[in-house]
């Protein structure tokens, strides 16, 4: 099933899109979003997240950095604060005085 949902995808992307004119407003672009999101979350999520990005992108959008929910920096954001180590999280102490 995953494979039927992005061969449609991979179409456009190697046929339709390299013919339009750039005008994404979001990065990853929608295209690479719904193969991330049906790759990450399986067919029947990825596809809903695939869907609901698309109707978020219309002329009117901000647009900017809108990762796929479970993958990069969202998953960062997510965790609360993070000191840049990736061997532990920010933590703060406090001393009684």
């Amino acid at each position: 099933m995953r494979k039927l949902l992005l061969l449609p995808i991979r179409v456009y992307q190697y046929a339709i899109s390299p013919l339009m004119a750039s005008h994404c407003r979001h990065y990853p672009t929608c295209s690479q979003y719904a193969i991330e999101a049906i790759n990450r979350h399986g067919s029947a999520k990825g596809l809903f997240l695939a869907i609901r990005r698309l109707l978020r992108c219309h002329p009117w959008a901000q647009g900017g950095y809108d990762p796929v929910p479970g993958t990069g920096r969202s998953e960062q954001h997510q965790a609360g604060p993070h000191c840049g180590h990736n061997d532990h999280p920010y933590t703060t102490t406090q001393t009684r005085q």
